[in-house]
């Protein structure tokens, strides 16, 4: 697969790179810039990210950090069997149990939710960091949702975490999962002001809370665009604006997994 002349490998982790010096430096050179592409399009364009990580896997197969990367990559195009292989391996080569939360969530996608919440009751969760710990909670609190078991997916999101005033990587999708999960159990009030607790948090637009809010507000958007030609035929305006011609404005509202509710990356994670 192509690869732009500006990529030259060295963007990636310098932990990664140092996996890679095992290697014979042209084939180190040619893995890391392959990852480089995973770790650029893993979210705009999951299939493509998917493609440049099994060309890195058929390079370097051995190298713990290409396993881990095609798990992501397989993860975020829903190909979980695949994922669960490679977060398995990922996870004997380094001992570490960074990756119990998403092989978990994997389980879920794999339509295991009892596996997932073994796994969130097993010994491994004690060993992961604050937000690993978060992230396993959230799949948790998404397994219980998927056995029909709504009450406690909103118990097993009640936390210290949650009820923090402070803004960490993982406070907007948390708010964002209880309050979806209040939602659910038409706890309209309390769902809306958790929205609101997670649109505050969420500074990079990483959850759809603003739009989610806006509809339990019972705010509708317009196209701004299609109101205007509309405008321009009733009165009879003769200028023709191609696609091209137009400048198109900066306007956004908001994935996946994702999530997927919790399925979503978790790379912070």
């Amino acid at each position: 697969m192509p690869i732009p002349e500006e990529v030259t490998g060295f963007e990636i982790d310098g932990a990664v790179r140092q996996e890679l010096m095992s290697l014979p430096k042209t084939l180190a050179d040619d893995v890391a810039r392959n990852l480089v592409m995973v770790a650029q399009l893993i979210d705009e364009d999951p299939e493509k990210a998917y493609g440049y990580a099994k060309v890195a896997l058929r390079l370097a197969s051995r190298v713990g950090a290409v396993r881990e990367a095609a798990g992501f990559a397989s993860y975020a195009t829903q190909r979980y069997d695949e994922a669960l292989k490679e977060f398995r391996t990922a996870r004997r080569m380094s001992g570490s149990v960074e990756l119990w939360p998403v092989i978990a969530d994997c389980e879920r996608g794999l339509g295991r939710p009892e596996k997932a919440l073994e796994m969130a009751g097993a010994p491994e969760v004690q060993k992961l960091d604050k937000a690993g710990q978060v992230e396993m909670r959230l799949v948790a609190a998404g397994a219980r949702r998927d056995l029909g078991q709504l009450d406690a997916a909103i118990v097993t999101l009640q936390s210290p975490e949650l009820a923090s005033n402070g803004v960490h990587p993982w406070t907007a999708r948390l708010r964002y999962a209880y309050a979806d999960a209040l939602l659910a159990a038409d706890r309209t009030e309390e769902a809306r002001e958790w929205f609101a607790k997670a649109v505050e948090s969420d500074k990079d637009g990483t959850t759809d809370a603003s739009d989610r809010l806006a509809e339990l507000d019972g705010v509708e958007f317009t196209d701004a665009y299609e109101d205007d030609g509309e405008a321009d035929e009733e009165s009879g305006a003769a200028e023709h604006v191609t696609i091209e011609d137009a400048e198109p404005k900066d306007v956004r509202s908001e994935d996946a997994l994702g999530a997927d509710d919790a399925r979503e990356a978790r790379q912070d994670d």
